[in-house]
């Protein structure tokens, strides 16, 4: 039998998923709960084969419970499940130990046969998040030209950090800071800190620059 705990922070999707996996004679509902700190404290209780994870839910998103549950179970296989297919989520997920990545529009069979093979030892990939992941292997860097120091500067921009505190940070000038923010803008084509942020957001690259 194979124990199923599922994270999802929609009521009506729990339930649903709930009465797919309750109708397989193989598997097993052991926890169904509504955020990532439940999802955590669910593993420890009730040591389930396979979490099924949304990634955007409150209070510890599916992502930070992901890394937490592998470090602490690696036993367990956890499967996201989520509507999100950007490239920054899917690789971050399966940078923290998902062992697949499912879309909520996957069929109920699909979600069935992910289960099993990730209790297997398996790596259910999506078919539209696996051809998000080869079309983003062939992109151009988009921080190409950007130098390592100049990423570390754009990541605490990112922070919010004004030039001042980024200098005492790097243990650099300000005029260094600005030096290097003027290099960055013009690298990018944007003409200042905000329109660097939402530049940032449109690339996928908002959580990665400090990586």
């Amino acid at each position: 039998m194979i124990r199923v705990v599922i994270a999802d922070d929609h009521g009506v999707v729990r339930d649903g998923l709930e009465g797919v996996i309750a109708a397989q004679p193989d598997l097993e509902v052991v926890g169904a709960v509504e955020n990532g700190a439940e999802a955590v404290e669910s593993c420890r209780s009730s040591a389930p084969d396979v979490v099924l994870m949304d990634l955007e839910m409150p209070v510890l998103d599916g992502i930070e419970a992901t890394r937490i549950i592998r470090q602490e179970w690696p036993e367990t296989a956890v499967l996201v499940l989520t509507s999100f297919s950007d490239v920054r989520r899917i690789t971050a997920a399966l940078d923290v130990g998902a062992a697949g990545y499912l879309l909520k529009d996957s069929s109920a069979d699909d979600v069935v046969r992910g289960i099993r093979a990730a209790a297997a030892g398996g790596a259910p990939l999506d078919p539209h998040a696996a051809r998000v992941l080869l079309e983003a292997k062939d992109a151009p860097d988009p921080l190409e030209g950007i130098s390592p120091r100049e990423r570390e500067v754009f990541a605490l921009l990112l922070d919010g950090l004004p030039n001042k505190v980024i200098a005492q940070r790097l243990g650099i000038s300000e005029k260094t800071v600005k030096t290097h923010l003027t290099n960055i803008f013009r690298r990018i084509d944007v003409a200042d800190r905000v329109q660097a942020v939402l530049w940032a957001e449109r690339q996928g690259l908002r959580h990665d620059l400090s990586q």
